[in-house]
């Protein structure tokens, strides 16, 4: 697989760049010290991969995995970082990003990603997964009461008087949860938070 590497700390740069050499199916064609460069490079030579550090002058990582996005290009993003903010996780998830790696990880780790995310999965280092399922949940608290209850069978009455809430205030909450997980009805949306342990 054709990898290039985007980093804007040249020693970390050619670290990882001799470190992936010695795999026997990377090949490293291109080193980017900028966002900007990396989407050039890109661009230009249609690597199968892009290691991208999220801050980075010009264009960060995720500026880059965004454009990449739009332009319907086939390179797979990987990101490598020290920063483990839900907020970055999100954005990447959207953009399209197939890796999420902290640049600590042991080098054979980042390879076994790699093939990964080559052969069509994705990959987040095994310390962050937990942290970022908890912060995907895009349910409040609330909404997650409101739900279970609604799986156990309960009408939009029974709930209310449960919670101590208005009708009005459940429908509204149910609603909410519906857009949030875009459900196209009540059994759907129970389906959908189930299946991503969203109810817990």
């Amino acid at each position: 697989m054709k990898v290039i590497i985007a980093e804007d700390q040249g020693m970390l740069r050619g670290a990882l760049s001799a470190l992936l050499d010695l795999e026997d199916d990377v090949e490293v064609i291109g080193q980017a010290e900028n966002g900007e460069e990396a989407l050039r490079m890109i661009l230009e030579l249609g690597p199968d991969l892009c290691i991208m550090d999220i801050e980075m002058p010009r264009m960060t990582g995720l500026d880059v995995a965004e454009r990449l996005k739009e332009l319907g290009h086939p390179c797979r993003v990987v990101i490598l970082t020290t920063f483990s903010r839900s907020g970055y996780f999100q954005r990447a998830i959207k953009a399209g990003v197939h890796g999420f790696l902290l640049k600590d990880s042991p080098i054979d780790e980042l390879g076994e990603a790699l093939r990964k995310v080559h052969a069509g999965g994705r990959a987040i280092s095994p310390e962050l997964s937990l942290t970022f399922w908890e912060a995907e949940n895009p349910l409040t608290e609330r909404e997650r009461e409101v739900l279970r209850l609604v799986a156990e069978g309960l009408s939009a009455g029974e709930i209310a008087k449960s919670l101590f809430l208005s009708g009005g205030t459940v429908r509204n909450y149910i609603s909410e949860i519906m857009q949030k997980l875009e459900a196209k009805n009540r059994i759907d949306a129970i389906s959908i938070a189930e299946k991503n342990g969203w109810l817990k």
